[in-house]
Protein backbone atom coordinates (compact mmCIF):
# COMPACT_ATOMS: atom_id res chain seq x y z
CA UNK A 1 0.00 0.00 0.00
CA UNK A 2 2.62 2.33 1.31
CA UNK A 3 4.34 1.80 -2.57
CA UNK A 4 1.71 2.96 -4.71
CA UNK A 5 0.80 6.30 -2.32
CA UNK A 6 4.64 7.08 -2.78
CA UNK A 7 4.35 6.69 -6.19
CA UNK A 8 1.15 8.68 -6.35
CA UNK A 9 3.06 11.66 -4.75
CA UNK A 10 6.46 11.40 -6.60
CA UNK A 11 4.69 11.61 -10.31
CA UNK A 12 2.61 15.15 -9.36
CA UNK A 13 6.20 16.46 -7.69
CA UNK A 14 8.33 15.19 -10.90
CA UNK A 15 6.00 16.69 -13.45
CA UNK A 16 5.99 20.05 -11.22
CA UNK A 17 10.07 19.66 -11.41
CA UNK A 18 10.31 19.19 -15.45
CA UNK A 19 8.50 22.65 -15.80
CA UNK A 20 11.15 24.66 -14.65
CA UNK A 21 14.05 23.55 -16.95
CA UNK A 22 11.33 23.61 -20.06
CA UNK A 23 10.82 27.26 -18.62
CA UNK A 24 14.04 28.23 -17.84
CA UNK A 25 15.58 27.39 -21.34
CA UNK A 26 12.55 29.05 -23.53
CA UNK A 27 13.58 32.25 -21.40
CA UNK A 28 17.01 31.67 -22.23
CA UNK A 29 16.58 31.10 -25.75
CA UNK A 30 14.46 34.36 -25.80
CA UNK A 31 17.79 36.17 -23.77
CA UNK A 32 19.81 35.14 -26.39
CA UNK A 33 17.99 35.68 -29.29
CA UNK A 34 16.72 39.65 -28.27
CA UNK A 35 20.61 40.06 -27.45
CA UNK A 36 21.93 38.87 -30.96
CA UNK A 37 19.16 40.88 -32.75
CA UNK A 38 19.28 44.40 -30.68
CA UNK A 39 16.07 45.16 -31.96
CA UNK A 40 14.29 48.07 -29.81
CA UNK A 41 11.15 46.30 -30.32
CA UNK A 42 12.21 43.01 -29.10
CA UNK A 43 14.09 43.60 -26.01
CA UNK A 44 15.49 40.53 -23.77
CA UNK A 45 13.55 39.09 -21.08
CA UNK A 46 16.22 40.13 -17.99
CA UNK A 47 15.62 44.02 -19.60
CA UNK A 48 11.51 43.51 -18.93
CA UNK A 49 11.90 42.01 -15.45
CA UNK A 50 13.79 44.80 -14.25
CA UNK A 51 11.47 47.21 -15.48
CA UNK A 52 8.52 45.76 -14.29
CA UNK A 53 10.27 45.72 -11.18
CA UNK A 54 11.09 49.30 -10.97
CA UNK A 55 7.53 50.20 -12.27
CA UNK A 56 5.34 47.39 -9.74
CA UNK A 57 7.44 45.80 -7.29
CA UNK A 58 9.94 48.65 -5.99
CA UNK A 59 7.83 49.66 -2.76
CA UNK A 60 8.16 50.36 0.21
CA UNK A 61 7.96 47.13 2.66
CA UNK A 62 4.86 48.53 4.37
CA UNK A 63 2.66 48.42 1.03
CA UNK A 64 4.21 45.20 0.25
CA UNK A 65 6.99 46.38 -2.01
CA UNK A 66 4.02 47.59 -4.24
CA UNK A 67 4.71 50.42 -5.80
CA UNK A 68 1.72 53.69 -6.34
CA UNK A 69 1.58 52.80 -10.07
CA UNK A 70 1.24 49.03 -9.02
CA UNK A 71 -1.89 50.00 -6.76
CA UNK A 72 -3.42 52.29 -9.42
CA UNK A 73 -2.97 50.10 -12.23
CA UNK A 74 -3.15 46.45 -10.84
CA UNK A 75 -5.29 47.24 -7.94
CA UNK A 76 -8.23 48.45 -9.84
CA UNK A 77 -8.25 45.86 -12.25
CA UNK A 78 -8.07 43.06 -10.24
CA UNK A 79 -11.25 44.34 -8.39
CA UNK A 80 -12.85 45.00 -11.25
CA UNK A 81 -12.40 41.16 -12.25
CA UNK A 82 -12.89 40.01 -8.89
CA UNK A 83 -16.64 41.39 -8.97
CA UNK A 84 -17.40 40.74 -12.31
CA UNK A 85 -16.14 36.87 -11.96
CA UNK A 86 -17.81 36.52 -8.41
CA UNK A 87 -21.41 37.99 -9.74
CA UNK A 88 -20.49 35.45 -13.14
CA UNK A 89 -19.62 32.48 -10.64
CA UNK A 90 -23.59 33.26 -8.30
CA UNK A 91 -25.80 33.86 -11.45
CA UNK A 92 -24.20 30.87 -13.65
CA UNK A 93 -24.19 28.24 -10.96
CA UNK A 94 -27.72 29.14 -9.70
CA UNK A 95 -29.22 29.61 -13.14
CA UNK A 96 -27.73 26.20 -14.34
CA UNK A 97 -28.71 24.31 -11.39
CA UNK A 98 -32.44 25.33 -12.25
CA UNK A 99 -32.02 24.88 -15.50
CA UNK A 100 -30.22 21.80 -15.61
CA UNK A 101 -32.83 19.82 -13.09
CA UNK A 102 -35.96 20.59 -15.16
CA UNK A 103 -36.01 18.48 -18.57
CA UNK A 104 -38.49 21.20 -19.92
CA UNK A 105 -36.20 24.38 -18.70
CA UNK A 106 -33.32 22.61 -20.23
CA UNK A 107 -35.13 21.89 -23.78
CA UNK A 108 -36.62 25.48 -23.96
CA UNK A 109 -33.19 27.32 -22.84
CA UNK A 110 -30.87 25.19 -24.48
CA UNK A 111 -30.83 26.99 -27.96
CA UNK A 112 -30.31 30.38 -26.16
CA UNK A 113 -27.29 29.42 -24.45
CA UNK A 114 -25.51 28.10 -27.49
CA UNK A 115 -25.83 31.24 -28.90
CA UNK A 116 -25.00 33.47 -25.76
CA UNK A 117 -22.07 31.47 -25.51
CA UNK A 118 -21.18 31.55 -29.50
CA UNK A 119 -20.99 35.35 -29.50
CA UNK A 120 -17.28 36.84 -29.50
CA UNK A 121 -17.10 38.53 -25.98
CA UNK A 122 -14.94 41.30 -27.03
CA UNK A 123 -18.00 42.04 -29.50
CA UNK A 124 -20.64 42.94 -26.85
CA UNK A 125 -18.25 45.39 -25.31
CA UNK A 126 -20.19 48.27 -27.62
CA UNK A 127 -23.24 46.98 -26.48
CA UNK A 128 -22.20 47.86 -22.84
CA UNK A 129 -20.91 51.23 -23.76
CA UNK A 130 -24.12 52.11 -25.31
CA UNK A 131 -26.58 50.84 -22.36
CA UNK A 132 -24.15 52.27 -19.34
CA UNK A 133 -21.89 54.43 -21.17
CA UNK A 134 -18.29 54.12 -20.23
CA UNK A 135 -16.87 53.38 -16.71
CA UNK A 136 -16.16 50.42 -14.01
CA UNK A 137 -20.06 49.67 -14.47
CA UNK A 138 -19.94 48.87 -18.06
CA UNK A 139 -16.23 47.11 -17.20
CA UNK A 140 -18.46 44.74 -14.81
CA UNK A 141 -21.43 44.43 -16.59
CA UNK A 142 -19.13 42.94 -20.06
CA UNK A 143 -16.87 40.52 -17.93
CA UNK A 144 -20.14 39.18 -15.98
CA UNK A 145 -21.95 38.77 -18.99
CA UNK A 146 -18.92 36.85 -21.16
CA UNK A 147 -17.88 35.16 -18.43
CA UNK A 148 -21.39 33.73 -17.50
CA UNK A 149 -22.09 31.61 -20.12
CA UNK A 150 -19.47 28.79 -19.70
CA UNK A 151 -20.09 28.19 -16.06
CA UNK A 152 -24.04 28.25 -16.66
CA UNK A 153 -23.80 26.11 -19.65
CA UNK A 154 -21.55 23.44 -17.44
CA UNK A 155 -23.20 23.41 -14.63
CA UNK A 156 -26.92 22.74 -15.64
CA UNK A 157 -24.84 19.95 -18.01
CA UNK A 158 -23.53 18.81 -14.59
CA UNK A 159 -27.08 19.11 -12.90
CA UNK A 160 -28.55 17.14 -16.10
CA UNK A 161 -26.40 14.32 -15.55
CA UNK A 162 -26.52 13.62 -11.89
CA UNK A 163 -26.70 9.76 -11.28
CA UNK A 164 -30.23 8.60 -11.09
CA UNK A 165 -29.15 6.30 -8.63
CA UNK A 166 -28.49 8.77 -6.17
CA UNK A 167 -31.81 10.89 -6.91
CA UNK A 168 -33.48 7.60 -5.91
CA UNK A 169 -31.63 7.14 -2.71
CA UNK A 170 -32.64 10.68 -1.80
CA UNK A 171 -36.13 10.31 -2.67
CA UNK A 172 -35.97 7.05 -0.23
CA UNK A 173 -33.89 8.86 1.98
CA UNK A 174 -36.73 11.43 2.58
CA UNK A 175 -34.17 14.28 1.79
CA UNK A 176 -35.39 17.77 1.20
CA UNK A 177 -34.84 19.62 -1.72
CA UNK A 178 -32.74 21.69 -0.05
CA UNK A 179 -30.69 18.68 0.91
CA UNK A 180 -31.33 17.12 -2.26
CA UNK A 181 -29.02 20.18 -3.48
CA UNK A 182 -26.31 19.91 -1.31
CA UNK A 183 -25.49 16.69 -1.08
CA UNK A 184 -26.46 14.94 -4.12
CA UNK A 185 -26.57 17.71 -7.08
CA UNK A 186 -24.15 20.13 -6.24
CA UNK A 187 -21.37 17.59 -6.12
CA UNK A 188 -21.97 15.31 -8.76
CA UNK A 189 -21.85 18.78 -10.75
CA UNK A 190 -18.79 19.86 -9.31
CA UNK A 191 -16.45 18.80 -12.05
CA UNK A 192 -18.37 20.32 -14.35
CA UNK A 193 -18.68 23.45 -12.82
CA UNK A 194 -14.78 24.05 -11.86
CA UNK A 195 -14.85 23.25 -15.99
CA UNK A 196 -16.64 26.45 -16.43
CA UNK A 197 -14.77 28.32 -13.64
CA UNK A 198 -11.93 28.07 -15.58
CA UNK A 199 -12.96 28.83 -19.08
CA UNK A 200 -15.11 31.90 -17.21
CA UNK A 201 -11.84 33.09 -15.63
CA UNK A 202 -10.04 33.25 -18.58
CA UNK A 203 -12.66 35.02 -20.11
CA UNK A 204 -13.01 37.87 -17.10
CA UNK A 205 -9.30 38.63 -17.72
CA UNK A 206 -9.28 39.15 -21.39
CA UNK A 207 -12.87 41.30 -20.71
CA UNK A 208 -10.53 43.32 -18.19
CA UNK A 209 -8.19 44.11 -20.28
CA UNK A 210 -10.27 44.40 -23.41
CA UNK A 211 -12.43 47.25 -21.42
CA UNK A 212 -9.63 49.17 -20.52
CA UNK A 213 -8.52 49.66 -23.53
CA UNK A 214 -11.76 51.72 -24.48
CA UNK A 215 -11.91 55.84 -24.41
CA UNK A 216 -12.81 57.05 -20.67
CA UNK A 217 -10.80 54.78 -18.83
CA UNK A 218 -8.26 56.26 -16.20
CA UNK A 219 -6.40 53.44 -14.79
CA UNK A 220 -6.43 49.89 -14.74
CA UNK A 221 -3.69 47.59 -16.71
CA UNK A 222 -5.63 47.78 -20.32
CA UNK A 223 -5.06 51.72 -19.80
CA UNK A 224 -1.26 51.74 -18.73
CA UNK A 225 -1.11 49.09 -21.86
CA UNK A 226 -2.62 52.00 -24.04
CA UNK A 227 -1.23 54.59 -22.29
CA UNK A 228 2.54 53.29 -23.34
CA UNK A 229 1.85 52.14 -26.63
CA UNK A 230 0.65 56.19 -27.43
CA UNK A 231 4.25 56.80 -26.00
CA UNK A 232 5.90 54.14 -27.70
CA UNK A 233 7.35 53.16 -24.13
CA UNK A 234 7.72 49.71 -25.68
CA UNK A 235 9.57 47.89 -22.17
CA UNK A 236 6.27 48.50 -20.34
CA UNK A 237 3.89 46.99 -23.29
CA UNK A 238 6.20 43.91 -23.11
CA UNK A 239 5.77 44.52 -19.18
CA UNK A 240 2.60 44.60 -18.89
CA UNK A 241 1.57 41.31 -21.54
CA UNK A 242 4.27 39.70 -18.90
CA UNK A 243 2.48 40.71 -16.09
CA UNK A 244 -1.14 39.85 -17.98
CA UNK A 245 0.52 35.90 -18.52
CA UNK A 246 1.80 35.91 -14.55
CA UNK A 247 -1.58 36.84 -13.36
CA UNK A 248 -3.39 34.41 -15.70
CA UNK A 249 -1.25 31.29 -14.38
CA UNK A 250 -1.24 32.41 -10.80
CA UNK A 251 -5.52 32.84 -11.00
CA UNK A 252 -5.52 29.09 -12.85
CA UNK A 253 -3.09 27.84 -10.96
CA UNK A 254 -5.21 28.95 -7.60
CA UNK A 255 -8.32 27.55 -9.03
CA UNK A 256 -6.87 23.89 -10.27
CA UNK A 257 -5.88 23.76 -6.29
CA UNK A 258 -8.83 24.91 -4.58
CA UNK A 259 -10.73 21.90 -6.73
CA UNK A 260 -8.09 19.71 -6.31
CA UNK A 261 -8.39 19.95 -2.70
CA UNK A 262 -12.70 19.56 -2.62
CA UNK A 263 -12.67 16.93 -5.62
CA UNK A 264 -9.45 15.04 -4.49
CA UNK A 265 -8.71 14.93 -7.71
CA UNK A 266 -4.59 14.17 -8.05
CA UNK A 267 -4.60 11.46 -5.20
CA UNK A 268 -3.99 7.60 -4.81
CA UNK A 269 -6.17 5.73 -2.68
Amino acid sequence: MTAPLTAGRVRPALGHLLRWPVLALAVGAWELAARTRGSIFFPPPSRIARHAYVLWFSGPARHLFLTDTAFDTIGPSLGRMAAGFALAAVAGITLGTAIGRSRRAYALCDPVLQFARAVPPPALVPVFVVLLDFGTPMQIASIVFSAVWPLLVNTAEGARNTDPLRLEVAAVLRLTPAERLRYVILPSALPRIFAGLRLSLSLALILMVFSELLPGTENGIGFLLTDAQSRSDLLTVWAVLALLGTLGHLLNTGLLAIERRLLGTGRKT
